[in-house]
Order: C-alpha cells, then structure tokens, then sequence
C-alpha cells in the first residue's frame, strides 16, 4: 500500500466502479488503476451493508467474476472466477487460490457492513491478458461478488462451494 500513498495523479491509468445489490445487501466497489515504473497496480475500495441475517457478521469471500452479469437467480450468471488464462480454469473451487479473481475477503461487523481496501496486481482495468474491461480477456465484461462463507483459498472439489459457497451480492464493474 506504500507504494500507492507516494502516486501521483498522473499515474492513475484507469478507473471503474461497481453497485453491489442481493437480497438484503447493498453497496460499492471504486476500482482505481495505477502505473509505477512499469508495474500495474489495482487497488480495490468495496463498502457494503446488509441485513444481518443475511451479511452475517465475520469473513465473507468476495471474488471478480468472469462475466458481467447478475440478474439471474443466485447470481450464477455471473459464471466462475476470473481467470482468463493462458491456461485459465474459472471453476470456483477447484482452481481455487490461483485465480485472477481471488481476493482477499471482507469482515462484517455485528451491525452488517464492511469495508475492504486492497491492493492486487492480479488483474488490470486497461488493455492487457488480464483486465477486468477488455473485451479480449472479459468479452462479456465481469463482476464482483460477496459470498456466503469465508474463502480459505485452497483447492476444493468441482461444485463444493469451497471457495465461498452461496452467492449473497454482485455488482458488474464498469470503467468510469
């Protein structure tokens, strides 16, 4: 994070949003792209609130998804975790801990919100193997989203919910 509290304006390269929406769960995601000598770098603001009996209080996974879509019941549309490849594999569990997409994951407090300020240099918001915008690596674009469980990012069997289980909120990213 030093490094990011030394950046200037100029080297900002990129910056996207997202609306987080469940049941019961509400909030945002401000994605801001950094260049410093070379490397890039995303950091990542999510603040969220939630019905308790829902967004219940301790660690929640939260992961970016391969597609930017969450209008579909549970949220499976937004599809596995990002992970474009060379040799990608978005199924959530058993690729899991070395997706693009993984994340750390966010602490709700008893009053359900929480807030998650992170830095990754997994994936970017201009044009690369990796971005989270462009068309060639997220054709149909991505989201973010807050799962049920706690993520504890080791591989688990296909289709176990291992990586987080049940999906309570997301948000599809958009560049500002």
């Amino acid at each position: 994070m030093h490094i990011l509290l030394q950046a200037s304006e100029s080297q900002i390269t990129g910056k996207a949003h997202s609306d987080i929406k469940g049941p019961g769960v509400s909030g945002n995601a401000l994605l801001t792209e950094y260049t410093i000598d070379d490397a890039v770098y995303v950091h990542l603001k999510i603040t969220v609130d939630g019905d308790t009996t829902i967004l219940t209080q301790g660690k929640h996974a939260v992961h970016f998804h391969e597609k930017a879509s969450c209008d579909c019941d549970g949220f499976k549309c937004a599809g596995g975790h990002f992970d474009p490849g060379p040799n990608g594999n978005t199924d959530p569990d058993a690729n899991h801990g070395y997706h693009a997409g993984d994340l750390p994951g966010i602490t709700i407090d008893e009053n359900g919100h929480g807030e998650l300020d992170v830095i990754t240099t997994r994936v970017t918001l201009s044009k690369s193997p990796t971005s989270l915008l462009d068309t060639e690596s997220a054709p149909e674009g991505t989201s973010i989203m807050i799962h049920a469980g706690v993520d504890p990012h080791t591989p688990g069997e296909s289709g176990s919910g291992h990586s987080g289980g049940p999906r309570l909120a997301c948000g599809t990213i958009e560049a500002n």
